[in-house]
């Protein structure tokens, strides 16, 4: 399902819910009811509530912002590692120069067409790509010996592989959610008493008040969206995610 349409989907239904309870309400109150009457404890209330809620919706935003900001930047470094590992196998002899490009090209293509989806769906990585990076890794250290020339450049491919190495392990602990479910079960239960508290204020069916609770209610909706969103640290277009390998190797193709 499109992100499009399930940030769609959550602001029509949290709008809806409002509207409808709003005008069920309206039907049943009495002729003489007095929507003045509101305690003054409960307008502050809700102004409380709706600061803190404000407050703890901004903190898990920013953290989940950040943590996929962490996560997309590993992915360019271990991206740029394996093309630099590429680049500079020009100091190894023919053949060994093109077994470390054949399997930098086999470890990329297994990231995006098979790794990726699997660390999205199982918030793990494959055995296949550690044995293929680490197929990288022996293919750099068995031709260190092979002329004065690749003897100087092995100290720096074996330094890029290491910082791909390093880059995937943060991939690795990246991989799962970022939000913590009870985290998730607060951020829920604040919605629904932010929205709900709407009702305590004694709104009206009239059309300006239903305007605003229901634009209210799909605030809160559309903040949460962002959360879900941002709590992929990958994202949740693969295209967008595998970018820095595709970019830097187009031979790899993703589905």
């Amino acid at each position: 399902m499109s992100e499009w349409l399930v940030l769609l989907l959550a602001m029509g239904g949290a709008c809806l819910v409002v509207v409808v309870i709003t005008v069920a309400k309206e039907r049943r109150v009495s002729d003489d009811y007095d929507p003045s009457e509101t305690p003054d404890v409960i307008e502050y209330m809700t102004m409380m509530v709706g600061v803190v809620y404000a407050i703890v919706l901004g903190l898990a935003i920013a953290g989940v912002w950040e943590s996929r900001g962490a996560a997309q930047d590993g992915v360019r470094t271990e991206a740029q590692a394996l093309h630099e590992v590429s680049l500079r196998a020009d100091a190894y002899p023919a053949q060994g120069r093109e077994r470390i490009r054949r399997d930098v090209a086999a470890y990329v293509d297994h990231v995006v067409n098979v790794e990726w989806r699997v660390m999205l769906d199982e918030g793990e990585l494959t055995e296949r790509g550690d044995e293929l990076l680490a197929r990288v890794r022996r293919d750099v250290s068995e031709l260190r010996g092979e002329g004065a020339e690749a003897a100087l450049a092995y100290p720096g491919l074996l330094d890029q592989v290491a910082a791909a190495d390093d880059a995937r392990g943060a991939r690795r602990e990246s991989a799962g959610p970022t939000m913590p479910s009870v985290v998730w079960f607060g951020l829920v239960l604040g919605a629904v008493l932010a929205v709900g508290l709407i009702f305590t204020l004694q709104i009206r069916r009239s059309p300006r008040e239903l305007m605003l609770s229901g634009l209210f209610s799909m605030l809160i909706a559309f903040l949460l969206f962002l959360v879900w969103d941002f709590d992929a640290p990958f994202g949740r277009d693969m295209a967008d995610a595998v970018g820095p390998f595709t970019d830097l190797f187009p031979g790899a193709r993703g589905d």
